[in-house]
């Protein structure tokens, strides 16, 4: 044995002396002597920051999200990865999308999660549902329906707004008048506006997009898991959620559900969707969802966030939907009292999970907010997009929304409004 590896081992070395001999490894020394230079004249310098190691503070994430991670998900999400085309990831996106169909109340075969925060999903929906030229109406009354307004536009739909100021109601009367006017293929209603505050009626919308064979599109990015929703009941065409608020996941991953009418207009289209990455012709079939037997490679998802999700889901199933909102309609009522014990004002048709308040009168909100992370180490927020300078926000959702968490908010904003001057009249 030992004279075989010898002779094994002096063959190889000839073998490596004669290539060195060779014709063709006398043209390479050049180029690897130009590789060996190019490797040692590297003229920047590694950056001193990535010299240290990495620091995040720990704060109370009482803003609009994203929310407090809890340890159980934060361990999921640190669990050693495995490949994305394995057959136990497989597993895992399919516990994923049973979790999906459990938030969403609906039995929807195409229900996914998206590789991107929400506004992957937003756009998933309006690239897959619309083709260029054709008519899509939008209710704003905060930033998510400006930003869908948007999203339509750049990929040439023929967009038609209905506006209201932030927090502003729609009746159903004025969305079917809007809806026989303009004849949209698609009606766009946030359910849960968390720039306003706002938490949107839905009952009986379907039903009208329905009777004028339009698609029903509705973001519950910040209600979902705290305010009712039922995807089947209310005849919703489409809905999707965030990761990182209400069901406490970092941020990263969109649940997204499309029943069979929307299943029909994006799969009959004339064009392809203007996005590949977040073609539901592919991301179907890498979900399992368009009954091939084999799962096809389209792009490298992110299995820590799922991880996370299938774990926040389960969290989620485990403790009931009626009992998650239940859970925020109490915790919200208790912060509305003592809101109101400090003398400031609510909006009506409120979100569970986010809280508006207005400005109080003669103080700077920026000042107010920058206070409360200062000596509070604690993150409230402004207002966003049309209602920025009108309201400061505050979320408890989900692994945060405790009556003890409440307090803590109060107490800093008591201290803030005692602490902070008045900076004008």
């Amino acid at each position: 044995m030992q004279r075989a590896l010898l002779s094994r081992s002096t063959l190889l070395a000839q073998q490596a002396a004669a290539a060195i001999d060779s014709p063709l490894a006398a043209r390479s020394a050049p180029l690897l002597q130009r590789l060996d230079r190019s490797m040692s004249s590297v003229t920047i310098p590694p950056p001193a920051c990535m010299l240290r190691p990495l620091e995040a503070p720990l704060r109370y994430l009482f803003g609009p999200g994203p929310s407090n991670v809890p340890p159980r998900i934060l361990a999921a999400g640190g669990r050693p990865i495995i490949g994305h085309l394995h057959p136990e990831m497989y597993e895992i996106m399919n516990d994923i999308k049973k979790g999906i169909q459990y938030a969403f109340q609906t039995e929807n075969n195409m229900t996914i999660s998206m590789s991107g925060s929400g506004h992957a999903a937003m756009e998933c929906a309006v690239f897959n549902t619309v083709e260029p030229g054709e008519s899509v109406l939008v209710a704003i009354n905060g930033i998510w329906g400006e930003r869908v307004a948007e999203i339509a536009e750049r990929m040439g739909a023929n967009v038609h707004k209905m506006v209201k100021t932030p927090g502003g109601y729609f009746t159903n009367k004025e969305i079917e008048q809007a809806i026989e006017k303009h004849k949209p293929v698609l009606f766009f209603l946030t359910h849960g506006e968390s720039s306003a505050g706002l938490c949107h009626p839905v009952d009986g919308i379907g039903d009208i997009c329905r009777k004028h064979n339009c698609l029903f599109l509705v973001d519950t990015v910040a209600s979902l898991g705290a305010a009712p929703i039922f995807m089947d009941k209310q005849n919703i065409d489409i809905l999707y959620t965030g990761s990182q608020k209400a069901l406490n996941a970092p941020p990263g991953t969109a649940p997204i559900s499309f029943n069979d009418r929307a299943c029909h207009k994006m799969f009959n289209r004339k064009t392809k969707p203007v996005s590949y990455l977040f073609d539901m012709t592919h991301l179907s079939n890498y979900w399992g969802c368009d009954g091939k037997p084999a799962r096809l490679y389209h792009h490298t998802g992110p299995v820590s966030g799922f991880f996370a999700l299938r774990e926040s889901l389960a969290i989620l199933a485990e403790k009931g939907l009626e009992e998650s909102w239940k859970k925020h309609k109490e915790v919200a009522a208790h912060l509305y009292r003592g809101l109101e014990d400090l003398g400031l004002k609510l909006f009506d048709l409120r979100l569970p999970s986010v809280t508006t308040i207005a400005i109080p009168d003669g103080y700077n909100w920026r000042e107010l907010l920058a206070y409360i992370m200062k000596h509070h180490q604690m993150e409230m927020t402004g207002g966003l997009g049309p209602s920025i300078g009108m309201v400061m926000r505050i979320g408890l959702m989900g692994y945060n929304c405790e009556k003890t968490n409440a307090d803590m908010a109060l107490h800093a904003l008591a201290d803030a409004l005692k602490n902070c001057k008045k900076s004008r009249a």
